[in-house]
């Protein structure tokens, strides 16, 4: 792969901002699924021929985006990538260029530890120890638990991106609001507990299979019709 390459947003077109109907939000689905599935095509290309390095990148992303803007992320992430700091460098010295990335001192030391948690004989081996989980939800609360700075959402998304867990939710704000207005939720929770995290994933599994839109697809489905483009 080709190395601090700045994903782009597939802008597909202006935010919508009225409530679709289920039929016209799989009308939306088809118009935005090529992007959707080229999209895809990037994360599987990152696990399948990505470097342990770039794949670690993805990582460092999702300790990056909890309360920061994910193209604000994304760009701190290939500014560390340009200047050889993913694997080299100290807390202060990342600290000082991952700029408009909020937290930035707690987080470039959580990179710090997850890189150090990943190292062998001083390289990063990182796919190894993924693909021995079998299981993708069992993958998930292993990295919530012992990768700080993440949690159950923020593991999912890391997995997505790598294509190993595109069935996950990633219930961040758009994917929540739009399942309190399809009726899959009540009410969207202040705080989210790992009960009610895997609860409200359950029911959005079910509202995929009874609409017939992948789960994989959905959260940037939602994305797209709050933003009008697709990321990561």
């Amino acid at each position: 792969m080709k190395k601090n390459n700045l994903m782009s947003i597939d802008f597909i077109k202006t935010p919508i901002n009225h409530s679709f109907t289920i039929n016209e939000l799989k009308d939306f689905w088809q118009v935005v699924l090529p992007f959707i599935l080229h999209r895809q095509e990037h994360f599987k290309n990152v696990w399948n021929n990505g470097t342990e390095e770039e794949i670690f990148a993805e990582l460092i992303f999702c300790i990056f985006t909890p309360q920061s803007k994910a193209t604000i992320c994304w760009n701190a992430v290939n500014n560390l990538m340009s200047k050889n700091m993913i694997l080299n460098s100290k807390c202060i010295d990342i600290a000082k260029i991952i700029n408009g990335v909020r937290f930035k001192n707690n987080k470039a030391r959580y990179v710090i530890e997850a890189r150090k948690f990943f190292m062998i004989n001083g390289d990063i081996r990182i796919r190894k120890k993924l693909a021995s989980f079998k299981d993708m939800y069992n993958l998930r609360s292993w990295l919530a638990q012992n990768i700080k700075g993440i949690g159950y959402k923020e593991a999912g998304h890391f997995l997505r991106n790598i294509f190993i867990g595109k069935d996950l939710a990633i219930l961040d704000r758009h994917v929540l609001k739009n399942l309190k207005n399809y009726g899959v939720i009540n009410m969207i929770p202040e705080r989210l507990s790992i009960k009610m995290y895997l609860y409200i994933e359950k029911q959005m599994q079910k509202f995929a299979e009874n609409i017939a839109i992948p789960m994989g697809h959905l959260d940037m489905l939602f994305w797209c019709k709050n933003t009008g483009g697709i990321f990561k």
